[in-house]
């Protein structure tokens, strides 16, 4: 399996930024909330943002159309959730 480290400083991976996304996180804030990931030294922000891309944010569609509750709720259980765990290679 090969990975890609996109945050060195904490060991995140391409693969769990892109899980966090699909789970509803849209911003580098966000994945850094569930990972850590940009909060140390900061460079891999941009590669961050390069993966989330510009496509469409379920979360600020929500907020667009008034629905704020939905996206509190969205941000509690995605702060809730287990974050991947990291597998050492042998």
């Amino acid at each position: 399996m090969n990975r890609v480290y996109v945050c060195s400083c904490f060991g995140i991976t391409d693969k769990q930024v892109k899980d966090h996304a699909a789970a509803g996180a849209c911003t580098p804030r966000q994945i850094a909330s569930a990972t850590k990931a940009g909060t140390d030294c900061g460079s891999c922000v941009r590669t961050i943002q390069g993966i989330l891309g510009r496509g469409s944010c379920p979360r600020r569609e929500l907020l667009e159309k008034g629905e704020a509750a939905a996206v509190l709720a969205a941000d509690m259980e995605l702060a809730s959730a287990p974050a991947p765990r990291l597998v050492e290679a042998a």
